[in-house]
This record gives C-alpha cells, sequence and structure tokens, in this order.
C-alpha cells in the first residue's frame, strides 16, 4: 500500500457510502453498487473528518467568519446595548452579506440571499446559540443520512425557511400580531437547524422513533420560545421545518447515499457560496 497526500493508491478501504471494505480501484461497491466507492484513494482521508465529512465545521467556521467579516466591514455601526443585540453587526453590513426579508428579496430584487441569510448572524449570543445546536444536529443527521444527504437537506430548509419568511414579510407585515408578519429583514442559521430536526423526526419513519420524537420536541420547545421572544423569525423555523421534514421523507435513510447525492451537496455549496458572492458584488457599489 502506498500512499502520498492522504491518498492511498493500493490496498483496502472503507466504502464512503456503506462503511464495506473496498478495493482502491473497484468501479462500484459490491455492497451498496456507489460509484468509486474509494473516491479515488481520499477515502479513508474523507472518513477522519467524521461521519459528516466535515460539514459541521465548515458551517461553523463559515458563520464565524463572516460574523467577524460583517463586524470589521462597518465597525461604527457595531451595537453593544442589549443581551440579544451584543456585537451586532449594522444592518448595512448585513444587508451586503446577503441578508433576506421581504425589503431585500422584493425591494432590493437580492432573490438570492434565501440562502446566503442562514450564514449570517445578528449578535454573539446569537451565532453562540445557533453553533451549538449545529454542533449537536450535523453530525447526528449525517449519522442517519449521510454527509451529503445533510448538506442538501441543510440546504433546502434554508430556502424553505427564509423564503416563507420573506413571502410573510410581503403580505402579512400589516398583522397586528407580531409573530405573524414575517420579516422585513431576517438573517440566521436557526432556519436550517429546525430542518435539521424536521429532517429526524422524518427519519423516525423508517428508524427510531425514540429519535423522531426527541427531536420533535425540541423543535416544539425552540419554537415557542421563538413565539415568545423578541425578534424571533419564527416563519423562518417553520418554513426550514418543513423543508427538512420533506428532504428526509424523500431520502430513503435505509439506503446508502449515491454519487449523485454527492453531485447535490457539491451543488448546495456551490449556489452557497455564489449566492454570498452576489450578495458582495451587488452592494460594494454602495460602499
Amino acid at each position: 500500500m502506498s500512499v502520498m497526500l492522504g491518498r492511498q493508491s493500493s490496498g483496502s478501504v472503507l466504502c464512503a457510502s456503506c462503511g464495506k471494505l473496498v478495493g482502491v480501484r473497484d468501479e462500484t461497491c459490491s455492497s451498496c453498487g456507489r460509484r468509486n466507492p474509494a473516491l479515488w484513494g481520499f477515502a479513508p482521508v474523507l472518513r477522519r473528518l467524521g461521519n459528516d465529512l466535515g460539514f459541521m465545521p465548515l458551517v461553523v467556521w463559515g458563520c464565524a467568519g463572516l460574523y467577524v467579516a460583517s463586524l470589521a466591514v462597518d465597525p461604527r455601526g457595531i451595537r453593544m446595548t442589549g443581551l440579544f443585540s451584543f456585537l451586532s453587526p449594522s444592518l448595512q453590513s448585513l444587508i451586503l452579506f446577503g441578508a433576506s426579508g421581504a425589503i431585500p428579496v422584493f425591494g432590493l430584487g437580492r432573490w438570492w440571499t434565501v440562502l446566503s441569510a442562514a450564514w449570517l448572524h445578528g449578535g454573539l449570543l446569537h451565532i453562540a446559540f445557533n453553533v451549538l445546536w449545529i454542533r449537536q444536529l450535523a453530525p447526528a443527521t449525517a449519522e442517519f443520512f449521510g454527509a451529503s444527504r445533510t448538506v442538501i437537506i441543510y440546504t433546502v430548509a434554508a430556502i424553505s425557511g427564509f423564503l416563507l419568511s420573506t413571502l410573510a414579510g410581503a403580505f402579512l407585515g400589516a398583522s397586528p400580531l407580531p409573530f405573524l408578519r414575517g420579516a422585513q429583514f431576517t438573517i440566521g442559521a436557526s432556519a436550517p437547524i429546525f430542518g435539521l430536526l424536521g429532517a429526524l423526526v422524518a427519519y423516525s419513519r423508517r428508524g427510531s422513533g425514540a429519535v423522531g420524537s426527541q427531536a420533535l420536541s425540541y423543535a416544539v420547545v425552540l419554537f415557542v420560545f421563538g413565539l415568545v421572544a423578541p425578534g424571533v423569525d419564527n416563519f423562518a423555523h417553520l418554513g426550514g421545518f418543513g423543508g427538512g421534514y420533506l428532504a428526509g421523507r424523500i431520502f430513503n435513510p435505509l439506503e446508502s447515499e449515491r454519487l449523485h447525492h454527492l453531485v447535490g451537496a457539491l451543488a448546495c455549496l456551490a449556489a452557497t457560496v455564489l449566492s454570498i458572492a452576489a450578495s458582495l458584488l451587488a452592494g460594494m457599489p454602495q460602499l
């Protein structure tokens, strides 16, 4: 067996999908049928990243990096007052990096922000709270659905969550009840976090009922908290949960991931990067 830069060029490795032993040069896995099960010999390196193949650290560091950048681009606009607003980036900074809502989408034509908004945060407590949930839920979801399908679920939930919130903000913005108004501006990873919970609830239809019950209890508690706490985007939570649940129902966790799941996950990550880049390009002339 020879190894170069972490790549194994001979011998046997574990299939990237089902974990069964395969040859490095095998075209398909005899157990699950995945094509290129050794991932060109990089499967052992990727498996060291964990069940989610490093997606959880990617989200955590991506959110942290964008949070720091949103503070740095407009330091004079940083808000320091209030528990939930402590170290909050300015609204202009958040719009620059891709905040979503009725005004950015319908007022400014920034339709792609329904994806970029999930990577932005409005304060130190906001990002800390969401990071804790991501660290808990992303590896668990990847354990049941696989890393690639977890990326897809996360992305679908982000889009469905902020799309519902944006539509509610546009058409229910005059509601006398604050929690029914949707959002004029909205950000945060809580929409895809609720999507991961929704997927775990969907998993209980084919797998463990205990997992689904615990995920549902978490979702209910967090949703009720959002109804009484100020500034919480409940429509994003509801839309994210629904998107994650539907994606979880479509994917069969009892079947191993295939190549098209990996392609879909890469497309989701590429779309995320492009959405943030589009926001920056659209906002640069206004700086």
